[in-house]
């Protein structure tokens, strides 16, 4: 069991954002995220702050920026952290490690992105920095592009799957529309999500829009303590496991339908943890696109491979299912701010594990969760099991 314990949080509601700038962003979740787990910015003693930018801000250095936002937050020790997708867990972990070694007792986590400033061509060209551009930076359609072809292997392989990915997107939006941190609150019908239209074009095929999450602005946080300091808080949520592995960058070079490195996670972290997928009550699931979600199936041990769409089918991962996914609505309803994406994540369970789920979005069952985030294509790769101890 990871040492460090979740003691509070904050989040923005993720969507096209009045907040000027990541600054903005910042300073709306780092104040209540410190209130909420009724630990004096003071008492911190380390900051990690995970975003992506790569060209979305011309503000850099956004490791210091917690400091512009809370005057007693200035003159700690800060670090801002990037690893794709997957940049908010990678923040996360660092903060789990600066713990675990005794460097610090408190540390603030946040994870922050503003997209939708910029024009969709722009943000698409940004976001091929999480691929290999050597072999992939032509591809149309950019990131979905790249999902575009892994569907389509996946299809030629194991059939056409366009149904099972429209009903993914619908139990997403679903649940989403719950979900008052959501950037889309607005459920779908499989047949809207499987019907091509005006609204729900082909972006990259097979995928529609409704297969691709959103371009989205929003940040969380979260206060990360010592059990000697979780001890005199009102709540904390422990890690069975945190397992963080990586892939080859380029797809050329791996099968690309394998998601082998988010297959090594999920193993990784059920057996530090002890445990099954039956003994999980629910996950949170990187379904950047419905592919992934798909195919992620198969690599947390649900399915074999060729055989997801059973999971989806079969009600497994539905609400009320045997291990519902997704219930904040994933990355396809709530959005996808590259940095916060994985704090969001952890957020999400964290509150689902207290209790604090927003009403709709709770579940029955919230003993145990499962986290998966990915960078890239299942090139980084981080899955933890988180319990509530307090």
């Amino acid at each position: 069991m990871t040492l460090a314990q979740i003691a509070g949080w904050a989040h923005t509601r993720f969507g096209k954002s009045e907040a000027p700038d990541t600054e903005a962003l910042l300073a709306e979740v780092v104040p209540p995220a410190l209130d909420h787990a009724g630990v004096p910015a003071s008492m911190v003693d380390g900051i990690f702050v995970g975003c992506f930018n790569n060209g979305f801000s011309k503000q850099d250095f956004i490791g210091a920026l917690p400091g512009m936002v809370a005057e007693d937050l200035a003159l700690k020790p800060a670090v801002r952290v990037e690893n794709a997708c997957a940049t908010g867990s990678a923040a996360l972990y660092a903060a789990l490690d600066f713990i675990e070694s005794g460097r610090g007792k408190v540390a603030l986590v946040v994870g922050v992105e503003k997209m939708t400033a910029l024009p969709t061509a722009d943000v698409g060209d940004i976001l091929l920095g999480a691929s290999y551009r050597k072999e992939e930076a032509d591809v149309t359609g950019g990131f979905a592009g790249l999902f575009g072809r892994i569907a389509q292997s996946y299809f030629q392989k194991y059939g056409d799957q366009s149904e099972a990915l429209a009903m993914i997107a619908s139990k997403n939006h679903t649940n989403g529309a719950a979900n008052p941190y959501a950037h889309m609150q607005k459920a779908f019908s499989v047949e809207q999500c499987n019907t091509i239209s005006d609204k729900n074009p082909y972006v990259a095929q097979p995928l529609r829009r409704t297969d691709c999450s959103l371009i989205s602005d929003g940040a969380a946080a979260m206060i990360v303590v010592h059990p000697d300091i979780a001890a005199d808080l009102e709540r904390a949520i422990a890690f069975r496991a945190s397992t963080h592995t990586n892939d080859v960058l380029a797809l050329s070079r791996r099968d690309p339908i394998a998601f082998d490195g988010a297959r090594r996670a999920w193993a990784g972290s059920l057996e530090e943890a002890g445990m099954t997928l039956d003994d999980l009550d629910f996950v949170e699931t990187h379904d950047c696109f419905t592919i992934a979600e798909l195919i992620e199936y198969e690599a947390m041990g649900l399915a074999e491979p060729g055989k997801g769409a059973d999971v989806i089918r079969n009600g497994v991962s539905a609400r009320g299912g045997k291990l519902p996914i997704n219930l904040s609505g994933g990355l396809k309803s709530k959005g996808h701010p590259i940095g916060a994406t994985g704090v969001s994540m952890h957020v999400m369970a964290a509150m689902q594990l207290a209790g604090e789920a927003p009403e709709g979005v709770q579940a029955e069952k919230a003993n145990v969760a499962g986290v998966f985030n990915m960078g890239g294509a299942a090139v980084a790769n981080y899955c933890s099991i988180m319990e509530r101890v307090k």
